[in-house]
């Protein structure tokens, strides 16, 4: 058992050992490159919170001073009733986007950020795959041909997570669905990347079609365990892990990593949402300190682009509770980003 012990602790130690050279390998190799700071914004979620969403975005691009955005093309709004497409929300956002020079990077497809993830119509919900499968990939279509020649597009974002099993109200994982979208996309628009992501949960890397111009990643620091302990867990990850992940897919498939969610608002215990909590206990799990960390945080990963999640949340906070902390809080740390930058 001692013989066994050593060996297995000398392969760990190796282990670490080489992942860390390779995180450094990796942000030495970028360590040129500008930061991209950006923001996630979802009007449904606004609401949610009672907000505007036009007045919610336009605070965040002028006082936060976002450069990028990720937005999504849910399916349900996109198209409520077959066949009557709707691109009305997308428009403003599309338009606000290009008039402060705003990158964006739209997320497209099925599953896309926030609950219940696959954003199907109703009209859909009942139909075999062999039916609404091509009815989805006329709305991407649709979607595509339509922001395409934007001057603020940047990129696409195929299928949010879309492996990942053990969270949303998904059905359906098949990868030949992920490649055929894709595929799809980029026979439409051929000077845009399309991103594919996935989660910091699961473990592995990615080695199967379709091979993306680049792969994205999450990264949720504090949740509530509602399992097992019933409190507050911190995963003891460090920043450098997450280079080493973007470094072994660089070294290995040859395309670059971003966060594409980086968690900066609350996770909360219970069936209760975010507005429903007491603010006590939303600061449990992030509140302006932790979430000056975890800009902090996202910055020593040494990836270079990272969209934040969770900036309706700090905007409720200032304008219906009153507390502007966590709003504070970004705007120092968008301006300190730019700063690095210079």
């Amino acid at each position: 058992w001692h013989r066994i012990i050593t060996v297995f602790a000398v392969v760990i130690m190796i282990a670490v050992i080489g992942m860390y050279a390779i995180s450094q390998w990796y942000m030495f190799r970028h360590r040129q490159e500008p930061i991209e700071m950006g923001a996630t914004f979802i009007p449904k979620y606004a609401r949610y919170y009672d907000l505007d969403p036009k007045e919610t975005l336009s605070a965040m691009l002028d006082d936060l001073k976002f450069d990028n955005l990720r937005l999504v093309s849910y399916w349900s709004d996109g198209e409520p009733t077959q066949g009557n497409y709707d691109f009305s929300q997308l428009d403003w956002q599309f338009a606000l986007a290009e008039s402060h020079g705003t990158k964006v990077s739209l997320s497209i497809g099925l599953r896309q950020p926030r609950w219940p993830e696959c954003h199907m119509p109703t009209w859909a919900q009942n139909l075999d795959k062999s039916q609404w499968e091509p009815k989805l990939k006329a709305y991407i279509s649709a979607v595509v041909e339509r922001y395409k020649n934007s001057p603020s597009l940047a990129s696409y974002q195929l299928e949010n997570e879309y492996f990942l099993k053990a969270f949303g109200k998904c059905t359906d994982f098949s990868r030949q669905r992920l490649v055929d979208e894709y595929n799809l996309v980029k026979q439409i628009d051929t000077e845009h990347p399309v991103i594919v992501s996935m989660s910091n949960n699961a473990i592995g890397t990615p080695i199967y079609a379709p091979t993306p111009d680049m792969w994205a990643i999450s990264i949720y620091k504090r949740v509530w365990d509602k399992t097992v302990t019933k409190r507050y867990f911190e995963y003891p990850i460090p920043a450098w892990y997450y280079g080493f992940r973007a470094g072994w897919t660089e070294a290995t498939r040859g395309r670059n990593s971003f966060i594409h969610e980086l968690q900066a608002e609350a996770w909360t215990p219970g069936d209760l949402g975010i507005k429903e909590t007491p603010l006590s206990e939303q600061d449990k799990s992030m509140n302006a300190e932790r979430l000056h960390d975890r800009f902090e945080y996202g910055r020593a990963t040494g990836m270079k682009k990272m969209d934040l999640w969770g900036a309706e949340w700090w905007y409720w906070r200032k304008v219906k509770r009153g507390d502007s902390s966590l709003w504070d809080v970004a705007r120092e740390e968008v301006a300190k980003t730019k700063s690095i930058n210079q």
